[in-house]
């Protein structure tokens, strides 16, 4: 999974840093933004091979973000991680109508997100994927 790009949105910038060294010492190349009124920008752009998103950002919530990210073509099968602290299991209905499969709970441990990023990443690749995990 070496060189994939990964876009992490979040307003927090010491929590963007810390995501950031995750992914580099994982072989991963992120894009961070920390406004989520250019994250759909960013997303069309850099078309990553993934996007780790927090679900409560500044001006839009994740969910918001995840319907505009779906609705444009080039974008629409992005696969969505979302990221919170306030995540409940009842979520994942409304997760998955916004394209959102896999969540992360915070904190997480390092080795949460690569593993996270690499089975969304080959999940994505395979026909018929679409089951919500953690």
């Amino acid at each position: 999974m070496r060189n994939k790009k990964v876009v992490v949105i979040d307003d927090d910038k010491k929590f963007l840093g810390d995501v950031e060294r995750i992914l580099v010492m994982g072989g991963y190349a992120p894009v961070l933004v920390d406004d989520a009124s250019l994250a759909a920008g960013i997303v069309i752009q850099y078309r990553p091979d993934v996007i780790l998103m927090d679900l409560s950002i500044l001006r839009k919530n994740g969910c918001e973000l995840a319907d505009v990210i779906n609705r444009v073509l080039e974008t629409s099968r992005m696969p969505i991680i979302a990221m919170s602290a306030f995540f409940k299991v009842e979520f994942n209905e409304l997760l998955n109508l916004f394209g959102i499969r896999r969540y992360l709970k915070k904190p997480f441990q390092p080795l949460d997100v690569i593993w996270a990023i690499e089975n969304e990443i080959g999940e994505s690749n395979q026909l018929g994927s679409g089951v919500l995990s953690n």
